[in-house]
């Protein structure tokens, strides 16, 4: 220790060059991080700057957004919902054990990508629609890379890495075929370290029930998309035919005779009626039955055009 001007030894510490950082990690959690914790509270630090939104805030500024496009509107919404991409990251850590900004930069990308898909006038909360894009490009990162970070951590794996097409090729040109069995006595590794390394190099079919990673509970199967779709799907959809079918009610009240006829018994009937059935009803050809539906989905388009835009869009109401 260094003495002070009265002799006495100094307890102060020598400085760091380093900047302290503000937001420490618990130390039960701090080896589950897969980079510097320094670089990740820093980024912790800068996304907390932003104010989360209100439901209110957040409806009238995706509004706005929707409508103008403006951009630093869309610079609120994402900044808003950093937060919850690192959140989102947070559940994929276990499968990309690297640098885990990695993940929340995809996230990132899914984020920015779903601002500019929302529809705030479906009636869906955004960060529920905006998770499900960060997943999707988390996931589609994580299994682009999988393989290619797999590849070479063993000596058989790299042995079999720079060596393998090479030995293939010496063994065929012997007349033999280059099985995994044979490439394995040759290279001094074990057949499946063959057939692993075949797999990763030629991008073979993997089975939905092989696991993600050495170890790991989880397969492939269960990052599968599920085919039903969610909540909010839902309910944006039953919110969507409702409105539909209301209208579909209020176009058919102004009909009269022949049109809501052809309107109820072959447009929005599950059974319709041929052309042939309704012309010998109305005594008239199935040809003046063709153009009074096609008068009438010209009319019907038009209808939906002005009364449900976000069904039918203009440039859709005449086909």
């Amino acid at each position: 220790m260094k003495k002070d001007k009265r002799g006495r030894k100094s307890t102060r510490k020598k400085k760091s060059g380093r900047r302290s950082v503000s937001l420490p990690v618990p130390k039960d959690q701090a080896a589950s991080y897969p980079v510097e914790a320094d670089n990740l509270q820093r980024y912790l630090a800068e996304i907390n700057k932003y104010p989360l939104l209100s439901r209110q805030e957040e409806e009238a500024i995706t509004k706005a957004y929707y409508e103008t496009r403006d951009p630093a509107l869309a610079h609120k919404i994402v900044a808003s919902n950093l937060r919850l991409v690192v959140k989102i990251a947070l559940d994929f850590q276990k499968f990309w054990m690297q640098n885990f900004l990695d993940l929340v930069q995809e996230g990132n990308v899914g984020l920015m990508h779903a601002v500019k898909k929302f529809n705030p006038y479906k009636g869906v909360k955004f960060s529920y629609y905006a998770s499900f894009w960060i997943k999707a490009y988390i996931l589609k990162f994580i299994m682009d890379n999988w393989r290619l970070v797999k590849i070479g951590t063993t000596q058989a794996q790299r042995k079999l890495f720079y060596n393998l097409n090479k030995e293939k090729e010496n063994i065929r040109a012997l007349g033999f075929e280059p099985v995994p069995k044979l490439i394995s006595q040759r290279l001094n590794v074990s057949e499946q370290d063959v057939v692993d390394m075949e797999q990763r190099m030629g991008s073979w079919e993997v089975s939905l029930d092989a696991p993600v990673k050495q170890d790991s509970q989880d397969n492939y199967l269960d990052f599968l998309p599920s085919p039903e779709s969610g909540v909010e799907s839902s309910i944006a959809k039953k919110e969507m035919e409702d409105k539909l079918g209301e209208k579909l009610r209020e176009f058919a009240a102004d009909l009269k005779d022949r049109e809501k006829v052809i309107f109820e018994e072959r447009l929005l009937s599950e059974d319709p009626k041929t052309l042939q059935e309704l012309g010998e009803r109305f005594g008239v050809s199935r040809e003046r039955v063709r153009q009074i539906e096609s008068r009438l989905k010209k009319k019907l388009g038009k209808f939906l055009e002005a009364n449900l835009p976000d069904v039918v869009p203009s440039s859709e109401s005449e086909t």
